[in-house]
C-alpha cells in the first residue's frame, strides 16, 4: 500500500507540475476545473446522491458554475475583475469560519447541515472558490510558483503535524471528527510552514510584501488547511464512508488529496490579494 501510494503521488505531482508550467493560465483553468469536476462527483455521493442522472446532474451545475465565474471575472476577455474575485473568495473564507462552528459542535450540528440540499451547496462553496483561488494565483507575477508555495504550505502543515503529533500528541483537536488529530500537531505543523516562510524568503529576497505579511498569509492558510481536512471527514463520518471515492490508487478519492487545499487556497489567494501593493 505505501509503495502504491508514493508511485501514486508522484504521478499526481507530475501532473501537477507539466500542467502549471506548461499551459498557460487559461488552459491551466481548465486542467483544475477537470479536478474540480472529479471532485464534484465524489461529494455527489457525500451528499447521499446514488443515481447517475442526479450526480451528473450536480457535476454539470459544478462545471457550468465554474465557467460562469470565469466568464464575469474577465479571464476570457484577459481582463480580469479584482472585485468580483475578492467577492468569491471572501464567500469561500466566510463558509469556511461557518464550517469551524460545524466542525465544532458536531455531531449535533448536522441538523444544520446533514440534508441532501444543505450538502449540495456546501459542495459547491467548497469548490469553486478554490478553484478561483488557484485561478487568481498562476496570473499574478510568478504566479506558477505562488501556486508552489501555496501547495508547499498544506504540505508542510499535514507533515509538521503527523510527526509532531505522533511525538507530542496529547490534546485532541476535534475527537468526535477526527481522533487522531491534536492541537500538539496544528502547532508542529504551523512550526513547519514558518520554517518555509524563512527558506521561501531567503531563496527570494526581492519581495513585494514583508516577512510578517507573508508569515500571515502562510499560517492562516496552514490553520486553514487542518479546517478543510476536518470538514471533509465530518461530512464523510456522516455519510458513513471512509474514502470519497477510489480514483486514486492508495488514496481514495480526488477529495481525499484536495480536502485541506479547497480550504487553504481561498484564503492563500484572499490574504494576498489584500496586502499585495
Amino acid at each position: 500500500m505505501l509503495r502504491q501510494r508514493i508511485i501514486t503521488a508522484l504521478i499526481l505531482a507530475a501532473l501537477f507540475i507539466v500542467a502549471l508550467f506548461g499551459l498557460d493560465p487559461l488552459h491551466f483553468a481548465g486542467f483544475a476545473a477537470l479536478a474540480m469536476v472529479i471532485a464534484a462527483w465524489e461529494w455527489s455521493n457525500l451528499s447521499a446522491l446514488t443515481g447517475l442522472v442526479s450526480r451528473g446532474v450536480f457535476v454539470a451545475v459544478t462545471a457550468a458554475l465554474l465557467g460562469a465565474v470565469l466568464w464575469y471575472a474577465g479571464y476570457f476577455h484577459h481582463d480580469v475583475d479584482e472585485d468580483l474575485v475578492r467577492t468569491v473568495l471572501l464567500a469561500g473564507c466566510i463558509w469556511w469560519a461557518v464550517a469551524l462552528l460545524w466542525v465544532q459542535g458536531y455531531p449535533s450540528s448536522a441538523i444544520l447541515w446533514g440534508s441532501r440540499p444543505a450538502r449540495l451547496a456546501i459542495g459547491l462553496v467548497v469548490l469553486v472558490p478554490a478553484w478561483l483561488a488557484l485561478t487568481y494565483l498562476v496570473v499574478e507575477p510568478d504566479g506558477e510558483w505562488l501556486v508552489i508555495l501555496a501547495v508547499l504550505t498544506v504540505a508542510c502543515a499535514d507533515i509538521g503535524a503527523y510527526f509532531s503529533g505522533r511525538a507530542f500528541g496529547r490534546h485532541k483537536l476535534a475527537p468526535a471528527v477526527s481522533p487522531g488529530k491534536t492541537l500538539e500537531g496544528v502547532a508542529g505543523g504551523l512550526t513547519l510552514v514558518m520554517v518555509l516562510v524563512g527558506i521561501y524568503l531567503l531563496l527570494v529576497p526581492d519581495q513585494r510584501l514583508y516577512a510578517w505579511q507573508w508569515a500571515v498569509i502562510l499560517g492562516v492558510a496552514a490553520l486553514s488547511s487542518v479546517l478543510g481536512d476536518l470538514t471533509e471527514s465530518m461530512v464523510k463520518r456522516h455519510r458513513g464512508v471512509k474514502d470519497s471515492g477510489v480514483i486514486l490508487p492508495g488514496h481514495g478519492g480526488a477529495l481525499d488529496r484536495i480536502d485541506s487545499l479547497t480550504a487553504a487556497l481561498p484564503v492563500f489567494a484572499l490574504l494576498h490579494s489584500l496586502l499585495i501593493p
